[in-house]
């Protein structure tokens, strides 16, 4: 089981070049199937006001949802996120946010975590909830980094 989450977050890790969490600067502080930590800069990811954009914290939300959701599902699954929510509760203008993702319910074919996002000073900026479908991975297929992540291929999309 323990190799099982360690190949799944280097192949997460690996995958994660070049994509929206790394353009954001998301970084996985802690990862297991129950709980995953992680931070955002609010730098780079502010609306026009100067406040945190709500979609960067969704993003982060998600993000950290998705690796809980994969860790669940472990190496033979696929997951994809299919429902998020949030509400925001406080502007956020410097330094970083944590996003905290705990797993609510770690189904066979659904998970859904809580995820809150604070401040630096330890305030409630967001409280989201993601809902994610697991599907196993089609046998023959290969393992690349989209169907890892859960992401559509590009002939999916065609």
């Amino acid at each position: 089981m323990e190799q099982d989450s360690a190949r799944v977050m280097e192949t997460y890790l690996a995958a994660s070049k070049n994509t929206l969490a790394d353009r954001m600067g998301i970084t996985i502080l802690e990862a297991t199937a129950e709980r995953v930590v992680g931070t955002m800069p609010v730098a780079g990811n502010i609306q026009p006001y100067g406040l945190l954009h709500g979609g960067a914290s969704c993003v982060l939300a998600e993000t950290l949802g998705s690796l809980g959701s994969a860790l669940h599902g472990g190496p033979g699954r696929v997951t994809v996120g299919i429902e998020i929510n949030a509400t925001h509760h406080r502007a956020a203008t410097t330094g970083e946010v944590t996003g905290v993702a705990t797993l609510l319910h770690g189904g066979r074919t659904v998970t859904t975590y809580e995820i809150v996002v604070s401040d630096a000073a330890g305030r409630r900026v967001c409280t989201s909830r993601l809902t994610c479908l697991l599907i196993d991975r089609v046998p023959g297929q290969a393992a690349d980094r989209a169907q890892t992540l859960g992401e559509p291929r590009p002939s999916d999309q065609a």
